[in-house]
């Protein structure tokens, strides 16, 4: 049975399918910390809003999105299974977060490399 941070990393994914980042703002708590393997590390529920909100452009510039193929977890540590998809073709990857008191307090994406680069 699916626990809390699951639930909460299924709602985030929910909100990021439609494409608007800056929704997934108050899914953070005011200390969390989001650590992107290309983009850097943000602390703080602003500096998480600052990112997403670059993200929604970039993403769409890109032509790019990910989908969700596996979510699993419980009441506080949460690892999904992504495919980002793009013009340039799919890459597979992983997040892990931590949820505590029903907010996102860490959040890590992990990226398979290009195809080519393996």
């Amino acid at each position: 049975m699916a626990g809390q941070a699951q639930r909460v990393i299924e709602k985030f994914w929910q909100i990021q399918d439609d494409g608007d980042y800056t929704k997934l703002a108050p899914l953070f708590a005011e200390n969390a910390i989001l650590e992107d393997p290309i983009w850097g590390t943000y602390r703080g529920r602003d500096a998480i809003l600052s990112f997403m909100t670059k993200m929604v452009d970039e993403m769409s510039d890109r032509q790019v999105h990910f989908t969700a193929d596996e979510i699993y977890g419980d009441d506080h540590a949460v690892w999904a299974r992504w495919t980002m998809h793009s013009p340039e073709g799919d890459r597979g990857g992983v997040g892990i977060y931590k949820v505590k008191d029903g907010k996102l307090t860490y959040y890590r994406d992990y990226m398979d490399p290009p195809k080519g680069q393996e």
